[in-house]
């Protein structure tokens, strides 16, 4: 490769923006070592110290967003899980809050969902708030030591202060267990039509449905799923929820389902069905042997929606856990262990072959926009490398954002993309080849404490333009996590990094042939952590 001038009609410096997103919740936060550990993400929400799994309990009350997740308070593996707590007023900074539920005699606190019980059909308020119900699985870890299948329950707590304080039912479990092995994460919410709460449960290789009038008594309606999809591993974490198709009347209902192993470079993932819900059967037109998957990457699993927000707002917000099984537990990080992605709002569109379900970054990640640089109407000539990082230019810095919109009619390149690098020699490389993006870790840094964390060859997915022949590329780099949104989010993919140190190299590059570009910018962002 050779290293060229970019062809450009237009050419715009850094142009410092200023844009605040509020103080922080956290009194930490002025400590200038606060949240600065090696490949601490910046704009991620990430436990304090310690293990994290799971996004659970994910809700929306009173001007709050509330995140739940798996827990270990001990340790930086996988332990007796509890229930760990933080809000956020928009979804982009975090307050951590106490732990919400603790292991009990019925077991630990596996993952679930919660909801606002407004009507109090269970009879659980106490005071002017509706109660805050959480719906989770527990599991009792000397029932699996002996070998037993029932091990695995479904129980309820309730708060009357907005999530602070809870309250555990004493007639748990809700669901006992007939004798399934796994058989867990309820999610829950209210159908209108037939007037009733609707859980959704995993049990092993499929989904079961229950309804109640009131949370605490439940009967099976139906299950789906034993000869649709992929079934490489267990099911785990099923939502179901309805969604609007973009410039259509028509609504569909999303269903769902985080599978380990399986996945499709790998591991953990999590696959939907699109179909119809009358209130006691899922059903769909979808083929037997049609996987669609969420995100194509490795590192977005286990992921479910809000409850609750206002229907003002309109979106399906959606926070997935930001690891895979197949490494999760000896990632190079020492106080803490994982994190979530960023929030996602999902989104009904047209694709080729149907509807589909795009993921979208939250609009309120521009809140944290400082510095920005970008062209328009650029070419890059056949074999060459632009670097984003001239002498006039700012050195760019995670975490930021680079948003490209590649001109596919004109481009004749066979392969085009992104490589990021370091001073210390790690390479980092996003590429769209012969239809399909590419996201290649193997030299991206650190990967020698697991042996498939960095395998390739990565799948990727397939890459549809769009009417106007373009190709548009989203991609938010954070300390060490990389999310790619291609053509507003048809194709995700999001992969965890660990550099030897911090990528601020950035180069758009070309193979055998020449690369038109319609616009691109990068945006550098500022520390949810830190004022």
């Amino acid at each position: 490769m050779k290293t060229l001038l970019l062809r450009a009609s237009l050419l715009i410096g850094l142009i410092t923006m200023g844009c605040e997103s509020g103080e922080t919740d956290n009194s930490e936060a002025n400590n200038e070592d606060y949240y600065m550990e090696t490949h601490r993400p910046q704009i991620h929400f990430s436990p304090e110290e310690h293990w994290m799994n799971d996004p659970n309990g994910m809700v929306y009350y009173d001007g709050e967003y509330h995140l739940f997740y798996q827990f270990y308070p001990d340790g930086t593996t996988w332990g007796p899980m509890h229930w760990g707590h933080a809000v956020s007023k928009d979804l982009v900074k975090w307050e951590h809050l106490s732990i919400a539920l603790y292991p009990d005699e019925l077991g630990y606190i596996f993952s679930g969902s919660a909801v606002i019980d407004w009507n109090n059909t269970s009879g659980l308020q106490k005071g002017e708030h509706p109660p805050m119900v959480a719906i989770f699985t527990q599991h009792l870890d000397t029932g699996e030591k002996a070998g037993r299948n029932d091990f695995q329950t479904q129980s309820i707590a309730w708060s009357n202060d907005k999530g602070r304080t809870w309250e555990i039912y004493e007639g748990n479990p809700v669901i006992p267990n007939s004798g399934i092995k796994d058989f867990r994460d309820p999610k829950v919410f209210w159908h209108e039509a037939s007037a009733q709460w609707i859980m959704i449960l995993a049990a092993g290789d499929k989904v079961m449905l229950y309804g109640s009038p009131d949370l605490k008594t439940w009967e099976f309606l139906s299950e789906f799923g034993a000869d649709f999809g992929a079934h490489g591993g267990v099911w785990e974490c099923p939502d179901l929820f309805r969604l609007k198709a973009e410039n259509a009347e028509e609504e569909k209902w999303v269903m769902l389902v985080s599978i380990n192993p399986g996945g499709p470079n790998g591991g953990s993932a999590t696959q939907y069905f699109i179909g119809d819900f009358d209130g006691k059967t899922f059903t769909t037109d979808q083929a037997k042997e049609d996987i669609k998957w969420l995100d194509h990457g490795r590192d977005n699993y286990a992921g479910v929606t809000w409850s609750d927000v206002p229907e003002t707002d309109g979106r399906r917000l959606f926070i997935g856990w930001m690891s895979n099984w197949d490494y999760a537990q000896v990632v190079p990080t020492e106080k803490w262990r994982s994190a979530m992605t960023i929030p996602r709002s999902l989104h009904l569109v047209q694709g080729a072959d149907g509807y589909l379900v795009a993921s979208r970054p939250v609009s309120e990640l521009q809140n944290l926009a400082v510095d920005h640089m970008s062209f328009a109407s650029a070419g890059l000539d056949e074999d060459a490398v632009f670097s984003l990082n001239t002498s006039d230019q700012k050195v760019i810095k995670a975490p930021f954002r680079t948003e490209i919109i590649f001109d596919a009619e004109k481009t004749t390149s066979t392969e085009y993309g992104l490589i990021l690098r370091n001073p210390s020699g790690d390479q980092y490389r996003i590429s769209i080849s012969q239809g399909s993006i590419w996201s290649d870790r193997t030299n991206a840094g650190k990967k020698d404490f697991e042996e498939r964390f960095a395998k390739m060859p990565h799948q990727g997915g397939q890459v549809v333009p769009d009417a106007q022949n373009e190709i548009r590329l989203d991609v938010i780099f954070d300390k060490s996590s990389a999310e790619i949104f291609v053509n507003n989010g048809e194709v995700v993919m999001t992969d965890l990094l660990f550099p030897h140190s911090d990528f601020h190299e950035v180069y758009l590059y070309t193979l055998d042939g020449q690369l038109e570009i319609k616009r691109f910018k990068t945006t550098e962002l500022k520390s949810i952590w830190q004022d």
